[in-house]
């Protein structure tokens, strides 16, 4: 588990907001609610989309909170 899987997983358990790039576009103010890992490769399930995390770049965790 690499560093940036660690930081989502804390920012799922504090109910931080995250925001980051997507397939070349830019996803603010997420709300994670779930990381689960399929066949070797980790989803991220949000309040709207679930994302793969092999896609994800520039992950940002915020302060605030939902």
């Amino acid at each position: 588990m690499n560093i940036e899987l660690r930081f989502l997983q804390k920012a799922i358990e504090d109910k931080n907001f995250v925001s980051f790039t997507y397939d070349s576009q830019k996803q603010s103010r997420i709300k994670p609610l779930e990381l689960t890992e399929k066949e070797s490769t980790y989803i991220l399930k949000t309040h709207n989309k679930t994302y793969d995390f092999k896609k994800i770049k520039k992950l940002q965790l915020s302060k605030e909170r939902f």
